[in-house]
C-alpha cells in the first residue's frame, strides 16, 4: 500500500519531479536498478581500515562503497551515504570527478542508493571521505526520506512502516541489531551449557502446554482443524522421554489469541527448556548466568539503565517464597491459615474487596501478590513456592502440600520467566490434566481436548526435570531500554489501516 502525502511529506509536484528524474536516468544510464554491484568494503570496514590516517591526507587507495544518500550539500558536491554498518562522505568535484559522474548529481535525491568508486582521503576537518571517480545509480527512490531523517512522529506509523522507522531512527536500528545479538546469545549460552535445540510443530491438532486462547486454522488435505502453537512444552517433554538428550531447548514463536498491550503481543518469542535430573533451584542458577551473560554482551557489564532506574543482572538474585513476600508487604500471613474461608476473610479485612466467594487459599494469595508485591519488584528476584491451586504441573514442596516447587523471575515489576520442578508422575499428570480440561470446558472452551499422545509418552517414563520458559521480547525490552513490546518486535500486531 502506498504512503499517503501526510506520511511522506511528498506533494504531487515533488512526486512528479522524482518521476521526471527517473525518466531522465532511464535515458542516461544503462540500468537504473542494476542486478549487480560489488563493493570492496562496507562503510564500517572503511572507517576501521583508515581510522589512523591524519587530517588533510590523500591515501592513494581506490575503494568501492555503496549506500543510501542521507544528506546532500552544495548541489551534491558533498553527500553522506549510509549502509547497514555506518556512513561515509562522498566528495564530487571537477578536479577529481569526471563529467559523466558529475552529470548524475542533479538526478540524485535523498533516499537514492548509489555506488561510488574513488580515492580515500581525510579532509582538513577530519572527515573520512571518498573522492568520487565513478558514481553508479543502484536504486532510484520514488519517495523521500521521512521527516528529514529526524524520525517519525506518528508512533503508529513507526510500527506500520517499520522500514521508515529504521531508516530515520538510529535508536530503533540499534535496538533491532541488539535484539539479534540477544537471541543469538541465548542460543550460544544454551548450547555452551550442553543443551540441544530441537524444532517442534507450530501447527497442533490438540493445543496445550499453557492456558491461553489459540488461533485456529484448517488443514484442507487432512480435513482437520488445527491450532497455532501456544507453547512447545508437551513436545519438548517428549524429547526427554525419548532419551534424545537430557537438556533440550527451543527458541520458539508462540501465538495466543489474546490482548495487545505494551507488554503483550499475540505473536511472541520464548526460550523454553527442560533439564533432566535437575530441579527448579538448578534452573534459578541457569537464569542468573544467562541474564548476566546477555547484559555483558550488550552493555559490557551486568548493570544497565532502564529509563531512570539502574538494573543489575549480577547474581545471585533475591529468592523469596510468595507467602513470605506477601507477608513482608501486607502483613498477611497466609501460612498461618488452614482454610479457604480464612484466606478470603483475611483478604477482605485487608481491603481486597474483589475477592470472589469461590476463591481458594492459593488464589487469594496469588491475587494479593499480583496487586501488592509485583509493583515492588524492581531489581531481579525469583519468587518461589507458588500455590498448588494455580500451578497444576509442578511438584509439591516437601512438607507443605499447598505450595509447589515453582518460581517466576521478576524485574522492573514484570514477569520475565516461569519455571517448575516438573511433574513426572504419569497418574498424577493425567489426573491434573483431566481436571484442567473440565475447568476449561466449564469456561466455555469446548474445543479443548486431552492430549492423549503426550500422556502416552509420559506413561513411558519421563526423568525428573526442571523446566523454564522466558519471554524473550520482555527481556529484550529491558536490555535495550524499550518502553513497549512493539518497539522490540520488528513487525508487531496492529489494527488494519483505516482509509
Amino acid at each position: 500500500m502506498s504512503q499517503t502525502p501526510e506520511e511522506t511529506g511528498l506533494s504531487s509536484d515533488q512526486a512528479e519531479v522524482r518521476a521526471q528524474k527517473l525518466a531522465r536516468l532511464r535515458q542516461t544510464v544503462a540500468e537504473v536498478y542494476p542486478a549487480h554491484f560489488h563493493r570492496s568494503l562496507t562503510n564500517e570496514e572503511l572507517s576501521e581500515k583508515y581510522a589512523d590516517i591524519e587530517p588533510d591526507t590523500l591515501t592513494g587507495d581506490i575503494v568501492t562503497v555503496a549506500g543510501r544518500v542521507y544528506s546532500s550539500r552544495n548541489s551534491g558536491m558533498f553527500m553522506d551515504i549510509h549502509d547497514a554498518s555506518g556512513k561515509v562522505q562522498i566528495f564530487s568535484h571537477k578536479d577529481t570527478t569526471p563529467e559523466a559522474a558529475r552529470d548524475l548529481l542533479p538526478m540524485i535525491d535523498l533516499g537514492d542508493i548509489i555506488g561510488v568508486t574513488g580515492e580515500v582521503r581525510r579532509t582538513k576537518r577530519g572527515e573520512l571521505t571518498v573522492n568520487a571517480h565513478e558514481i553508479t545509480m543502484l536504486t532510484k527512490s520514488l519517495l523521500p526520506m521521512p521527516e528529514k531523517w529526524h524520525g517519525l512522529s506518528d508512533i503508529e506509523l513507526r510500527y506500520r512502516k517499520r522500514h521508515l522507522d529504521i531508516l530515520s531512527n538510529p535508536d530503533s536500528k540499534l535496538r533491532f541489531q541488539q535484539r539479534s545479538k540477544i537471541v543469538s546469545g541465548i542460543r550460544r549460552f544454551m548450547e555452551d551449557d550442553g543443551f540441544m535445540e530441537i524444532e517442534t510443530p507450530m501447527l497442533h491438532s490438540v493445543y496445550g502446554g499453557a492456558t491461553a486462547e489459540p488461533f485456529k486454522t484448517h488443514h484442507n488435505t487432512l480435513k482437520l482443524d488445527m491450532y497455532l502453537r501456544i507453547a512447545p512444552e508437551l513436545y519438548l517433554k517428549r524429547a526427554l522421554v525419548s532419551g534424545l538428550t537430557d537438556k533440550v531447548f527451543e527458541v520458539n514463536r508462540n501465538f495466543r489469541n489474546e490482548g495487545v498491550s505494551t507488554r503483550h503481543n499475540p505473536e511472541f518469542t520464548m526460550l523454553e527448556c527442560y533439564w533432566a535430573y535437575a530441579d527448579y533451584e538448578d534452573i534459578m542458577d541457569l537464569v542468573e548466568r544467562l541474564f548476566a551473560r546477555l547484559a555483558m554482551q550488550i552493555h559490557g557489564k551486568t548493570e544497565f539503565m532502564y529509563g531512570e532506574t539502574e538494573i543489575s543482572f549480577k547474581g545471585p538474585f533475591r529468592r523469596v517464597p510468595m507467602p513470605d513476600a506477601v507477608k513482608e508487604v501486607t502483613g498477611i500471613d497466609f501460612l498461618a491459615m488452614s482454610t479457604d474461608e480464612e484466606a478470603r476473610a483475611a483478604a477482605r479485612t485487608a481491603g481486597f474487596t474483589d475477592v470472589e466467594d469461590d476463591w481458594t487459599w492459593g488464589e487469594c494469595l496469588a491475587f494479593i501478590f499480583e496487586e501488592k508485591v509485583e509493583p515492588t519488584l524492581i531489581q531481579p528476584a525469583h519468587v518461589t513456592h507458588f500455590p498448588k491451586d494455580i500451578s497444576p504441573f509442578a511438584k509439591e514442596v516437601p512438607g507443605e502440600p499447598r505450595l509447589v516447587e515453582r518460581f517466576e523471575t521478576y524485574c522492573n515489576t514484570w514477569e520475565l520467566g516461569n519455571a517448575f520442578s516438573e511433574l513426572n508422575d504419569p497418574e498424577e499428570q493425567r489426573r491434573r490434566m483431566v481436571e484442567q480440561l473440565e475447568q476449561a470446558h466449564a469456561r466455555g472452551e469446548i474445543e479443548k481436548q486431552l492430549d492423549d499422545e503426550f500422556l502416552d509418552a509420559i506413561d513411558q517414563g519421563m526423568p525428573p526435570a526442571g523446566g523454564l520458559g522466558i519471554g524473550v521480547d520482555r527481556l529484550v525490552m529491558l536490555l535495550t531500554d524499550a518502553p513497549s513490546i512493539r518497539d522490540v518486535i520488528l513487525f508487531p500486531a496492529r489494527k488494519g489501516r483505516v482509509e
